[in-house]
Order: C-alpha cells, then structure tokens, then sequence
C-alpha cells in the first residue's frame, strides 16, 4: 500500500511520468475488467481510456482504504456497466441457482498430441461456456479463477457483498459444470 501511496501522491503533485507509470501497472487489469463486460475490443479500449482519464480527475478522491488496483479495476467495471445497459437497454447480472463445481485436470506426464487435443479443446469450451454467462457472473469467475483476484477486492470491485461473491461463485460452478457436461441443450442458454 505504501508504493501506491508514493505513486498517488506523485501522481498528485503533478509527475507526468508517475501518471505513465500508474496506467502502465494498471492498464492490463483494466483491460481484463472491462473486455469480459463488452466483449468489443474497440469499445474496450475506449472504457480503458475513459477510465484512466476519470482516474486522473478523481485521484484526489482516492483515500487508501483499497488497493489502487481495486480502486481502478471498481471504476472500470462501472464505465464498463453503464456502457453495456447502455447499448443493451440493461443488463442480467444474476443466473440461475444450482449446485456442483468445476475442476480442470492437469496432466502429470507431457501429452500427447490426442491429449493436447483434448485439452485445448475443453478449455475452448470452458471458456466459450463462461463467455455465455451474464456479465457480473463473467466478471467474478475471471477474477477469482483466473486473474486470482482475493474475494474481498472482486467484492470492493462490484460493489457485491463478499457472502454474495462467494454464492455467485457456487452458482456460476454449478452453471459451468451442467453448460460443459451437456453443451448442446444448456451453451446457449440466457439464464
């Protein structure tokens, strides 16, 4: 927390290469957040540029009581909401309950070519599966599983209760589980 201090208050006092720096530590995160939402690279790089414009207007406002990451990731996931209940006229941000949980297998010796076959097939289907959930699910399940982002910061991030994060991530296990077991009847469907 204190090299983000240092960074805000450089940033602050008016050092130009510091502002360089936050965006360049920042940039990826902010990118990750607001591309799973709008799924449009050129939107996304609009939002990441609005982004690190609003940052640099409401720096003064940051108190330290998060991450800086946390802080800007929670900016870019709202820029990156409005944007999308915007163009779709609102947004789905919870799907249907259920129960179960998601493993991915890791090989102990080096596979073959059927095997790696295999696998990158199942990961393009458990990645086109989480693409099919709505965008707060899709959000919390990167962060969490792939960007291994804390529960709390993904909470401060949303602005979700962590007990709800934590549920969200029950459900969108389960969601997973039954969309990659029966890909034909559930890949599609918008709950």
């Amino acid at each position: 927390m204190s090299a983000d201090r240092d960074l805000v208050t450089a940033v602050l006092a008016g050092d130009v290469a510091a502002f360089e720096r936050l965006v360049v530590e920042h940039h990826a995160l902010c990118w990750r957040i607001v591309v799973r939402i709008v799924r449009d690279p050129e939107h996304a790089h609009d939002i990441c540029q609005e982004t690190f414009l609003r940052v640099h207007r409401s720096l003064s406002q940051y108190r330290h009581e998060s991450a800086l990451r946390t802080w800007i990731g929670r900016i870019a996931y709202s820029l990156a909401l409005r944007h999308l209940e915007r163009q779709r006229g609102g947004v789905q941000l919870v799907g249907a309950p259920d129960a179960g949980e998601v493993f991915e297998a890791v090989p102990d010796s080096a596979p073959g070519p059927h095997e790696t076959l295999a696998s990158a097939q199942a990961h393009a289907r458990l990645h086109r599966a989480i693409d099919a959930l709505p965008p707060l699910q899709r959000s919390i399940v990167r962060l969490y599983h792939i960007d291994e982002m804390p529960i709390s910061d993904i909470a401060d991030i949303t602005g979700v209760p962590t007990g709800t994060i934590k549920s969200h991530l029950f459900r969108i296990r389960a969601r997973l589980r039954g969309m990659l077991d029966d890909p034909s009847e559930r890949m599609h469907d918008p709950a």
